[in-house]
């Protein structure tokens, strides 16, 4: 499908692009179940997103919300080592193929820039009570997506062994039955369940009791505690399509909620993301964010949201050479800036090719990309285009800073905290409570257990672990 106006006239050519079987792999019409039990968006069922937006919305990151100066971690200084404590002077990322990885960078051996678990949590409650038959098992492969991208990362929830769908919906009902609720035994079920499981809860409930189980936890819970609850029990591809409908729909746009979840999905997720958006609520991802946005923004969403990044593996370096170059040319090496330049590199390229030409490219500037394209960009697609940078560098370190940045300071960010918690639980939260550990040199948990409480606190410790 074509777009007029867009992409505009003069993008650079680039080879390789769009990779091969990567054309149109959309599941067939119908394939999308999606359990009952959700109210639609305009009933306002679910809590209402903050007023005001989320702090610092309008540019990323927020004053004084990140590390102190000396760079994003992994990102190239001048002269192209990473600024990772502990790593030799002259190492760095982009090593040749055949290399052992990236020196001195601190991640698990195997890198993932899917940011993806190998299977995907499917709803229960199929019409019929059976999974789609091409997905044997109830599992649901990542289609066309290199194992690379799956491996490597670790969620603080796993599925629980011995699960019966049966006996932890009697706990909950019991939790809820009579006066009063015992929160305790919620929080002993919803933390120690996988998604696809609470999915089965769910479905499980209303056969044993005809009582829809959202609805009667909705009417036991209240505030942060109800929010927390609800995203748990949502299909995680719901929960990100809910997300982005809540981020556009009334007055204002929450910009940072965008670019968290459309510049840090894989091909497969934003796609299904796509899909879910329109069979849910009705409407059409790609227009809401042309109509909630515009400019260079509008134009980068809108890459993002075709879910047609290169995910191969295998670096290119002498592309990453060329793109180094062409970047430079397009911004620090003219007056004024190529957009659409930037735009093409950072939607088209894999995350471990982007990585290779940032550091080519301060090899090359003697600055690291992120600086410039902060020299070169402003507001929300400076934001936008870090945040692609950022994850390719690392994903743990851009959603703990995001974690730091919603509690850091007067008051908390409890929609963007819950958000990445629950979203990050089954797939690199591991990861994230290691670097926000070393970036702040405290742990995820402490910062959690200052700024919350009662039981909402609770269920955040219980997800988070310790």
């Amino acid at each position: 499908m074509s777009y007029p106006g867009y992409p505009p006239t003069g993008y650079p050519p680039f080879p390789g692009y769009p990779p091969a079987g990567q054309e149109s792999s959309f599941p067939p019409p119908g394939q999308y179940p999606y359990p009952s039990g959700f109210p639609p968006m305009g009933g306002g069922a679910y809590p209402p997103a903050p007023s005001g937006g989320y702090p610092g919305a309008g540019g990323y990151p927020a004053p004084g919300g990140y590390p102190a100066p000396g760079g994003y971690p992994g990102a190239p200084q001048a002269g192209g080592a990473p600024s990772y404590p502990g790593v030799p002077p002259g190492q760095g990322f982009g090593a040749p193929p055949g290399a052992a990885g990236f020196p001195g960078y601190p991640q698990p051996p195997s890198q993932s820039y899917g940011g993806s678990p190998a299977q995907v949590p499917m709803p229960g409650g199929f019409p019929g009570g059976q999974m789609p038959s091409q997905y044997p098992g109830g599992q649901v492969p990542f289609p066309n997506q290199p194992a690379a991208m799956t491996q490597g990362y670790q969620g603080t929830i796993r599925p629980a062994s011995n699960f019966d769908a049966l006996k932890d919906a009697e706990i909950l009902r019991k939790a809820m039955k009579g006066f009063g609720t015992d929160e305790q035994a919620i929080v002993d079920v919803v933390a120690n369940r996988s998604n696809d499981q609470r999915q089965k809860i769910k479905a499980a409930f209303k056969t044993m009791y005809g009582k829809d189980l959202i609805k009667d936890l909705k009417s036991e819970l209240s505030g942060n505690m109800e929010e927390l609850i609800l995203a748990l029990f949502m299909p995680s591809t719901y929960y990100d399509a809910w997300s982005l409908r809540n981020a556009m729909k009334g007055a204002g746009t929450q910009e940072r909620v965008l670019i968290e979840i459309l510049c840090t999905r894989t091909n497969q997720e934003i796609r299904e993301i796509v899909r879910c958006y329109g069979s849910e609520f009705g409407r059409d991802l790609e227009q809401d964010i042309r109509s909630d946005t515009s400019g260079h923004f509008e134009r980068l969403l809108v890459s993002m949201c075709q879910g047609n990044r290169d995910e191969n593996q295998n670096v290119n370096h002498q592309m990453a050479q060329e793109d180094a170059q062409r970047l430079f040319q397009a911004g620090e090496g003219r007056l004024g800036t190529d957009e659409s330049c930037f735009n093409m590199v950072l939607a088209t390229r894999s995350f471990p090719q982007l990585k290779a030409t940032m550091e080519a490219y301060s090899r090359m500037a003697n600055r690291d990309l992120v600086s410039s394209v902060c020299r070169e960009f402003s507001g929300n697609v400076e934001s936008g285009l870090k945040a692609i940078l950022q994850c390719a560098l690392s994903r743990p370190a851009f959603f703990a800073e995001r974690l730091y940045a919603s509690m850091k300071g007067a008051g908390t960010d409890d929609s963007t905290l819950v958000r990445i918690v629950v979203t990050r639980s089954e797939i690199d939260l591991v990861q994230i409570k290691q670097m926000f550990n070393q970036l702040y040199q405290k742990t995820l948990g402490t910062t959690i257990a200052s700024d919350t409480s009662g039981d909402y606190r609770k269920l955040l410790l219980a997800i988070v672990g310790q």
